[in-house]
């Protein structure tokens, strides 16, 4: 019997993907290094550290590290507050997140916008605003600015199914459509809008069927499968870098805690929420990883180790700068050429 098992958990190498070995590592690394200061920033807001809110994105970690790992650093992001990943992955340092998440004058934005609005300039990954979905149309036009100069380069927009509500959302993805722009339109499908579930959004099941609307592919997913999610994405951007025109891929997913950290989401069963985190991606991954012989346990700890000797770090150099003078709130106000 125990020869037999053995022989049975036993799995033959996984290449039905084109990734290297190496490149599965970064992804995983990626993810850890999301979750783990996603959890810290959690616990530093409940200790008052920082003031507003949070925007956790704990278990939708595939969702937005998994496309932008595939991404040049010419390509944009329109990310929403719940994209610390893809911002991460992109290349937007921790001590950034943090300086921006505590509002410190020497963050990217100079501490004036709202917790989780990362961005930054040289790397094509736009601040967001708070309108949902406005990112979308941001996208779009970066899209439409590549095709103009015949770049190869590619855009993605990051949104929740709540934001398929939204008005500029229809006429970004019409818009794509018409003129067969380079965006790929990530719908992360946590099934909750705030507090309105799904089902309450929208008539259709699957809502990367509105893409048919505007002609072309629409494709839902399984967004906790890190390598589907990878796979997904990689054929999204291809298409587009070739001029086949925009991808929706809508990821199946779930955001284990509130809306944000003012939120209870007491909207939501426990059971619910127990079959989500059952379907963890990093985990997941990570048991793929090991049964491909890919990861070891001494190499998770390493990983796990850097990442939390980074992120405190991170954290020293927030605490310890300073919040902008008064004075700063009267800049940036007018374009190079006013004022």
């Amino acid at each position: 019997m125990a020869a037999a098992t053995k022989k049975t958990s036993k799995k033959k190498k996984d290449v039905d993907h084109p990734f290297t070995d190496k490149q599965l590592l970064e992804v995983y690394h990626y993810l850890q290094k999301t979750r783990l200061m996603d959890e810290q920033m959690r616990k530093l807001f409940r200790k008052a550290r920082f003031a507003g809110t949070f925007f956790s994105a704990v278990g939708q970690e595939a969702t937005t590290v998994c496309p932008a790992y595939l991404l040049e650093k010419d390509d944009f992001i329109g990310p929403s507050h719940r994209e610390i990943g893809a911002c991460i992955t992109k290349g937007i340092t921790l001590k950034e997140i943090t300086t921006q998440i505590y509002a410190r004058g020497n963050s990217v934005d100079k501490g004036k916008s709202h917790p989780c609005h990362y961005g930054r300039k040289d790397i094509n990954v736009i601040n967001p605003a708070s309108t949902v979905a406005s990112q979308t149309v941001l996208a779009t036009g970066a899209a439409m600015a590549y095709k103009i100069r015949g770049d190869k380069h590619v855009a993605i927009g990051f949104f929740g199914e709540g934001g398929t509500s939204r008005g500029g959302w229809h006429e970004s993805l019409n818009f794509a459509g018409v003129h067969k722009l380079p965006a790929i339109y990530v719908c992360q499908n946590n099934f909750w809008a705030e507090s309105v579930p799904a089902s309450l959004q929208a008539g259709v099941k699957k809502f990367a069927d509105r893409a048919k609307a505007y002609g072309f592919p629409g494709v839902t997913i399984d967004g906790n499968d890190v390598v589907t999610v990878l796979k997904t994405t990689k054929e999204a951007i291809d298409r587009a870098r070739a001029g086949e025109g925009p991808t929706l891929i809508e990821m199946l997913t779930y955001r284990w805690y509130g809306h944000s950290e003012i939120d209870p989401a007491d909207y939501r069963t426990q059971d619910e929420c127990d079959l989500w985190r059952k379907k963890d991606p990093i985990p997941r991954f990570e048991k793929y990883l090991m049964d491909e012989k890919i990861l070891s346990r001494e190499r998770k700890e390493g990983i796990i180790s850097e990442i939390e000797t980074e992120i405190k770090e991170a954290i020293d150099f927030a605490e310890e700068s300073p919040y902008a003078d008064p004075e700063e709130a009267l800049t940036d106000v007018y374009g190079e050429n006013y004022g």
